[in-house]
């Protein structure tokens, strides 16, 4: 018997919990996650294609969008590599999540409470918590603004073995760690949502095309990461090799801002947007955007 997909891949975890064939899996998860006072009982699951094109495009997110029975607008992303840009990254895609609810002249009532769940296969914040929630906050008095932004890390490294599984979001954790555990297999006879995604799963696991496809995004995301790595490697060389002629302060400087540049071009060349491109290299907004010209 072959061996069981990771449902950390964004490929297979969008099969799994953005799927309209069994919305308990994401209403569970959404409940554990959130913890909401009224809990959530319906979703309606957006963008659930899967299409060909998406999974060989290196810059595609395979995110599962979905507005809740709470009214309330939900994205969820995955990322099994630390890109270094998952603040901004995130707090780009719930502005446009907000954004994108009115059309002109419409009243401003009409916007949703918007979460962002990030879910990371790497340490990526400063805190010792596997699972952080940010809202917008006064900052002498901590006051609460609104709760209508709400942005969530689960950094999966994070949670401590003996966490306690009775919590759901530990247990949906567990899961997506390795879902052939003797703690999973544990959950499965007492979670009922649990064992569906554990059967949709195996299911998966077990159809050559869905594993054929699996193993078409894992390139794509290898490929990505290579060209990300390769281009950094290219910027430091070239910012090295330039300080060291120059052999003063300034011929330093002026070599790490070439390598800043390099980085940029190449960062450039395979698609990057310039927020991005601006927190890996440290180089000013404006100075990616004349590159990009």
């Amino acid at each position: 018997m072959r061996g069981l997909l990771d449902p950390k891949m964004d490929f297979v975890f969008k099969n799994i919990f953005g799927s309209e064939k069994h919305p308990n899996i994401l209403i569970s998860f959404l409940n554990a996650t959130l913890k909401p006072k009224d809990l959530i009982t319906e979703v309606e699951i957006k963008n659930t294609d899967l299409n060909k094109g998406y999974i060989e495009d290196k810059f595609s997110r395979l995110d599962v969008k979905a507005t809740t029975s709470n009214n309330e607008i939900i994205n969820i992303e995955i990322q099994l590599k630390n890109e270094y840009n998952m603040i901004k990254r995130s707090l780009y895609y719930w502005s446009k999540l907000y954004s994108e609810q009115l059309n002109e002249g419409e009243d401003y009532s009409l916007l949703k409470r918007t979460i962002c769940i990030n879910i990371l296969n790497f340490k990526y914040l400063k805190t010792r918590m596997f699972h952080s929630v940010y809202r917008m906050k006064e900052i002498h008095t901590n006051e609460e603004l609104s709760d209508i932004q709400e942005i969530h890390f689960i950094e999966i490294p994070k949670l401590e073995d003996g966490s306690d599984e009775k919590d759901m979001l530990v247990a949906w954790i567990e899961f997506l760690k390795n879902p052939e555990s003797e703690k999973v297999r544990s959950l499965e006879m007492s979670v009922e949502e649990i064992r569906e995604a554990k059967d949709e799963l195996i299911k998966m696991s077990n159809d050559d095309t869905q594993r054929e496809l699996y193993e078409m995004r894992a390139k794509t995301l290898r490929d990505k990461i290579s060209a990300l790595n390769e281009a950094e490697r290219k910027g430091i060389k070239k910012g090295r090799e330039e300080g060291r002629a120059e052999g003063r302060k300034e011929g330093i400087e002026e070599g790490e801002k070439n390598k800043a540049i390099e980085i940029a071009k190449s960062l450039i060349a395979i698609g990057l947007d310039k927020e991005a491109i601006a927190k890996s290299t440290g180089l000013d907004l404006c100075e990616v955007e004349k590159l990009m010209n």
